[in-house]
């Protein structure tokens, strides 16, 4: 794929959107594509993560650790391991090919260089960033209710 092939996939990715195409550009001259194998994992639930993964192309199982969450299937269009971008964090999730497929990965410095050079994109990621950690926020304190109200009828 072309670069301008890169930018415009980037384009239909929501939390890449957002940063605008001449960030995009920055991200897409830097990424790295890699294929991955049928069964083949991509990462392990606990490792650490310094980069986070577009489906180019396939498809991939998450599987979590918790025996109360069940697995999750992502296409083309996912990124995954969006907070591995911006911050030191653990992978919470296995991810392991269903089929052949193919990710461009794109590391933490990259992206970081990406947002020192252009800080309205920072400025948007930010945003969306709190909007996200308010709203689930709301849905613990939603849950929070139901319990205690469950609590005070038994």
């Amino acid at each position: 794929m072309s670069i301008e092939d890169d930018i415009l996939f980037f384009e239909r990715v929501p939390t890449l959107r957002m940063l605008g195409r001449d960030a995009l550009r920055i991200l897409a001259i830097g990424a790295e594509s890699r294929y991955v194998h049928k069964g083949e994992v991509l990462f392990q639930s606990g490792d650490a993560a310094d980069c986070g993964f577009v489906v180019q192309e396939g498809s991939f199982r998450l599987e979590n650790n918790s025996k109360l969450a069940a697995d999750i299937f992502v296409g083309a269009g996912t990124l995954l391991g969006e907070m591995a971008l911006i911050a030191e964090v653990k992978r919470p999730a296995t991810a392991t090919a269903n089929e052949p497929s193919s990710v461009i990965r794109i590391s933490r410095s990259l992206f970081l260089k990406m947002l020192e050079a252009y800080p309205q994109a920072a400025l948007i990621l930010r945003d969306q960033i709190t909007m996200r950690a308010q709203q689930a926020v709301a849905e613990i304190a939603d849950v929070r209710a139901m319990l205690d109200a469950r609590a005070f009828s038994i």
